[in-house]
């Protein structure tokens, strides 16, 4: 091990603790026991930096809440959660180092998800790891975003615990909007060129051809991921092919950017998204953007219900600043889900809790899911919303101060969610 290698190991352990100090809450200050280390691998630098540190924000809310409420019950005494971040630079070779740090500096449990094809890479590495390791150096792999559907069918894993709708999945919901809006009749998709984005392009022709036979697609595109940096030349070919609507899995900077673009040329279609109610993609369409984004999500600040609105408001108060606003459920249930299965397998160890948390059922918010064992992808409802004007009927909540929020069009219960999986799951012994 290099000494610069051993400086940039201690300045990342030494930022995760002062970060992550006020996640250990009132159980950190007994000193009892040890926390359980979690490691978040993620960009937290370079074009899709945002997205990692939303991603922090959410899981660190989340650890806040367990150890609040004492930690985790363990038969030596509760134990708090902590997380230490790791910086993958939104590349796969750093996301792996990163993942052989975490393991040698202790961590349980490995947490990544802005990226399919790092997912992949991760999930590969872990399961080679934990099969030549001995138990006590064996890691879960939780993931929070990253949704092409080969995670959890072919390529699906013992170890590997999917939180976020797959790909497919989402496309469905968005689709039981789109075959009710006559007025598209022609679509763009464009997407990017890698797993995930291929993997929408892909199910949306296939289920528009099923359900909307009747839409033309007169443009499907691919484009580099965080690589560009004009989508001017992008979105003069989508005004120019008169499509009525665009439809993408973009996210991140590729998303905001992609909608910026299309406002300044005038596009007047509608934008069927996986991400467009936020990180910037409202504040970017303003006024345009009324009534013509779309975005799919595990859940929505406006989701109609008093415990909805009253989870979200929690979350405002702990990050009051309008461009930390986004809040993801999805990684609130992912942490209860650990915390319940640590404490009911009653050790940390990495296969027994992972025999309890392929049957784990949460609820937070009002709202629930559970873990599907055949596969280990979460089960959950899904909502379609629009966006709209803060104050106007069903948009009590805006987003990152932008004065425009999502209103939600479709709410559609986990059942109606779930689809087949091609998963044959290995288990370990």
């Amino acid at each position: 091990m290099t000494p610069r290698f051993i400086s940039r190991r201690a300045l990342l352990k030494t930022g995760a603790a002062a970060l992550c100090a006020p996640a250990l809450g009132h159980a950190a200050t007994k000193g009892s026991q040890p926390p359980i280390q979690l490691a978040l691998v993620e960009s937290l630098s370079g074009p899709f930096a945002n997205t990692g540190e939303a991603v922090f924000r959410n899981l660190l809310w989340a650890t806040e809440r367990v150890n609040q409420r004492g930690g985790v019950p363990l038969p030596g005494g509760a134990r708090p959660l902590r997380i230490d971040r790791y910086d993958s630079k939104g590349q796969t070779e750093e996301a792996l180092s990163a993942l052989r740090s975490a393991i040698d500096d202790g961590a349980s449990v490995v947490m990544q998800g802005n990226s399919s094809a790092t997912a992949a890479a991760i999930l590969d590495a872990l399961a080679k790891h934990n099969e030549r390791s001995p138990r006590a150096r064996q890691a879960l792999f939780l993931n929070y975003s990253a949704v092409d559907p080969i995670l959890t069918n072919e390529r699906c894993s013992y170890w590997h615990f999917r939180f976020d709708a797959h790909a497919d999945m989402r496309v469905t919901a968005l689709m039981a909007v789109l075959k009710d809006d006559r007025a598209v009749q022609r679509a763009y998709l464009i997407g990017q060129d890698y797993s995930f984005g291929q993997a929408v392009l892909r199910e949306s022709k296939r289920q528009m051809g099923q359900l909307r036979p009747d839409i033309q697609v007169v443009g499907e595109e691919l484009h580099p991921m965080g690589r560009v940096k004009d989508f001017a030349p992008y979105a003069v070919k989508i005004k120019a092919s008169g499509a009525q609507a665009v439809i993408t899995g973009n996210w991140g900077n590729d998303l905001t950017l992609l909608v910026k673009a299309a406002r300044e040329v005038g596009f007047d279609g509608k934008f069927y998204t996986f991400y467009g109610n936020a990180l910037g993609a409202p504040a970017a369409l303003g006024e345009a953007g009324v009534g013509k984004v779309i975005a799919v999500a595990d859940w929505l600040p406006n989701v109609p219900t008093p415990e909805s609105a009253a989870f979200y408001r929690a979350f405002r108060q702990r990050f009051a600043q309008p461009a930390d606003d986004y809040v993801h459920m999805r990684m609130q249930l992912m942490v209860e889900a650990l915390a319940q299965a640590i404490a009911q397998a009653r050790t940390t160890d990495a296969q027994d809790v992972a025999s309890r948390l392929e049957h784990v059922r949460v609820s937070l918010g009002g709202r629930s899911g559970h873990m599907r064992a055949s596969d280990h992808q979460f089960q959950q409802p899904l909502v379609v919303g629009v966006m709209d004007r803060q104050g106007t009927p069903g948009v009590p909540f805006d987003v990152e101060g932008s004065g425009y929020g999502f209103r939600v069009v479709k709410d559609i219960p986990a059942d109606l969610t779930e689809m087949p999986t091609s998963c044959r799951m290995q288990r370990p012994g």
